[in-house]
Order: C-alpha cells, then structure tokens, then sequence
C-alpha cells in the first residue's frame, strides 16, 4: 500500500478474518550520531505538532464513536483521517525511540519514509463500540506501564546507540515491540480495527515451521520474532513502568500538627 494504511479493504468475497495492525520497521543500522545526540531537540516541532493533531484526533474520535455505534463501522473520511493521523505519531514515536535515524515528514502519507503501518478499517461489533472504554481498562494499564517503563530506561538506550552509532538487535526488538504494542492500543481506542491488541513479546513463526531469516531490505518487525534477551528487556520496561507509576501517584500523607485548644489533630495534605 501507498500510503501506509487503507481505509477501504475489499468488500467482496468471505468475510476476512480480524485483521491486526502491522507496523513496519526496517532493521537496525548505522545510525548519525550527532541526530542521535540532539534527537529529541530535533523532533520538538513534530512533537508540537502531533499534540495538536492528538486534540483534534480526540474530538473526531468521538464523533467516530456515534458514527460507529449507528453504522456498525467508523465513516471513511473519519477512518482515513484517524489512519494518517496514527501513521504519522507512529513515525515520530519511532524516531524518538532510536529505531529508525531518517526524520519523519510533516505529512500523514509519509511518502519514502521507512517506518509504515498497515490498517484495514471494517466492521465493528456495536457491542464493542458501546462497551470501549471498559474493554479498554486492562491494555490502557499495560500500555501506560510500557510508556512509563520506556521513559525510565530510554535514557541508557539512548547512551548505547550514541557510544556504538547503532541499536543492538535485543533493545531494537524490545522498543519496536513497545513502539507497535501501543500503536494497536492507539488503532483499537480511536475503532480503526477491531482486533484487540496483543503479541506483546513478538510473533511466532507458522506452526511446525522455522523462521526464516528475512533478506536485508525486508521489514524488521513484521513478523516480529523476539529472541530471549529482548523478551526480557520487555519484562525489565514493564517492571520499571510498574514501580514508576507507584513512585508518581499521588498519595495521602496525614501530618500530626499540635493545637494548644484542642490538643493533636491530623491535617491531611496530597502530595505527589
């Protein structure tokens, strides 16, 4: 596909099955390492941007939410803008995590650029739609541990690629499957697919065959085999992710404070 997604799979035949997101990453090379140095300065106006387009996708969301409920499927011109829309956080999301050096485009086509994601927009289960914010709960959790898991650990990723000028296989295939696992969650929360987000730890290879090493040129995360120490790197994010989110929530402290009329009182203050 041209553009990265389609908004209008085939209507004929059987029914096709449910279709997960893909994402598309090449494998990890030679990476600037002064682009690696000043990554994030360099990305800021993308990060300006995608925080505006983000408001926006929130808003059509909604309304896609209505449409999907009444029609049993997101409008086109409500898919196609939520589809360029996650293609292009996608990108910046994978820029910023060191999988890829080449600066992503201000455009949702993303015309030559290495990172794409495929999506095929159909049929929803009204049910779903009515019930999507409870279906939500548990992979919102375990995203919002990847993203907190990642952000305490990206540092020491960052330092590796900047020392050796490229990303070791493990920490590139435990990021890429952070990168893809949340952008399922982003494509099942905003109903571009119906398939709920899984294979966290990679993908396996076809029952009772080998995987086969993919040529050079091919994409790196589709499928997605993990080997064993980036299996574990994933179990490290998420524990990480666990003990930040306990560190940053806010808690209750009561305070003894003395009062000479009415002797000790507590005084409840919130900090976090």
């Amino acid at each position: 596909m041209t553009t990265g997604w389609n908004t209008h799979p085939p209507q004929s035949g059987p029914p096709a099955a449910e279709h997960l997101p893909e994402l598309d990453v090449p494998p990890p090379g030679r990476q600037r390492r002064w682009t690696v140095l000043l990554r994030w300065l360099l990305l800021l106006p993308q990060f300006i941007v995608t925080a505006l387009l983000g408001v926006a996708a929130f808003l059509v969301t909604i309304v896609g939410w209505f449409a999907a409920l009444f029609q049993g499927r997101l409008p086109a011109g409500i898919a196609e803008f939520l589809g360029g829309y996650l293609a292009y956080e996608t990108r910046v999301a994978s820029s910023a995590m060191l999988l890829v050096d080449r600066y992503p485009p201000f455009s949702f086509e993303g015309q030559g650029h290495p990172v794409r994601i495929e999506l095929r927009p159909g049929e929803l289960n009204r049910l779903a739609v009515l019930f999507r914010l409870v279906l939500m709960i548990p992979v919102m959790i375990v995203t919002s541990l990847l993203q907190y898991g990642l952000g305490a650990v990206s540092w020491v990723f960052w330092l590796i690629t900047l020392v050796l000028g490229r990303m070791p296989v493990p920490v590139f295939g435990a990021v890429a499957a952070v990168v893809r696992f949340r952008m399922r969650y982003q494509a099942y929360a905003m109903m571009l697919t119906s398939a709920y987000p899984k294979r966290l730890f990679g993908d396996g290879p076809p029952v009772g065959l080998e995987a086969a090493p993919a040529p050079a040129a091919a994409s790196a995360t589709r499928p997605l085999l993990l080997g064993t120490p980036a299996k574990v790197l994933v179990v490290v994010i998420l524990v990480l992710g666990l003990g930040a989110a306990g560190v940053s929530q806010t808690v209750q402290v009561r305070e003894e404070r003395w009062d000479p009329s009415t002797g000790a009182g507590t005084v409840p203050i919130r900090t976090s």
